[in-house]
């Protein structure tokens, strides 16, 4: 309103102006002297408010590009900001994934350690590829689903292990695509969950594991007796995956978790871009 304003008071100023040196200095005070251009007030306007309106959409347009600029700008610092928000929640997720997974195998490690069990070199073989995978294989965006489950069946040797006569496991891999690719370390948390949190009924922990693949989709279910609703608290391994899922494969992805029949049950539904 006041740039209107403005405009309005300057245009007029200036129209007065020039029909004062029209009439002084080129018609001496007679009118039909006068050019005749001069002569019609609202061609004098028209041509006034075209230049106006010429400067002023010059310098809006020229304003609204560098309004533009500054905002992509800005717009690019906070996404960069993000991307490395998330780098960082992505680490620390690892993070904790890692210690989490350690010490559980480590404890086991040092039992078989004091009883001076023969099985102890063949469980520490095992845990060096673990550990090897852990630290050089899961910075990698993905890796081949045949590694993940020579991973889970590593980690099934140890648990099996620890647990001699008292486990009863199943992995049913055989209707699987082994060059599919996943994130790393996507699928031993369910697997470790189903040891840390199941029960045994009648002296033996029961897990059944299966992993089918169709032609753009990974299958896992695992389920594991239990006896109370302990299950239902969510392990630090289960609270990371679901953070996981939701950052590396968003709406990609259905998560099913549920009890029944002294039975804890977990089924993942993961779309593959192959």
């Amino acid at each position: 309103m006041l740039y209107g304003i403005y405009t309005l008071i300057g245009t007029a100023y200036l129209l007065s102006l020039i029909m004062f040196f029209g009439y002084v200095y080129m018609s001496e005070f007679d009118f039909n002297q006068m050019p005749p251009l001069s002569r019609s007030l609202p061609l004098i306007l028209l041509s006034m408010y075209i230049v106006v309106i010429l400067v002023s959409a010059y310098k809006l347009l020229k304003h609204n590009y560098k309004s533009m600029e500054q905002n992509k700008a800005l717009e690019n610092k906070f996404l960069q900001t993000q991307l490395q928000l998330k780098e960082e929640e992505f680490r620390f997720l690892k993070m904790q994934i890692h210690p989490h997974f350690l010490f559980n195998t480590l404890n086991t490690l040092y039992g078989f350690a004091l009883k001076k069990a023969d099985e102890a070199p063949e469980m520490i073989l095992k845990l060096s590829n673990l550990l090897d995978y852990i630290l050089y294989q899961i910075d990698k965006p993905k890796v081949l689903l045949s590694e993940e489950i020579n991973h889970i069946e590593d980690y099934i040797g140890l648990e099996k292990m620890r647990f001699h006569d008292t486990l009863d496991i199943q992995l049913d891999n055989d209707n699987t695509n082994q060059d599919f690719q996943v994130a790393p370390m996507l699928l031993i948390p369910f697997v470790e969950n189903s040891f840390k949190h199941g029960n045994l009924i009648n002296g033996i922990l029961t897990i059944n594991i299966k992993i089918t693949t169709t032609d753009n989709m990974l299958i896992f279910s695992i389920s594991n007796s239990f006896t109370d609703n302990e299950n239902k608290k969510d392990g630090i391994g289960l609270k990371n995956i679901k953070k996981r899922l939701e950052m590396l494969y968003p709406n990609q992805y259905e998560l099913i978790i549920q009890t029944k029949e002294q039975k804890f049950d977990v089924i993942l539904k993961l779309k593959i871009n192959v």
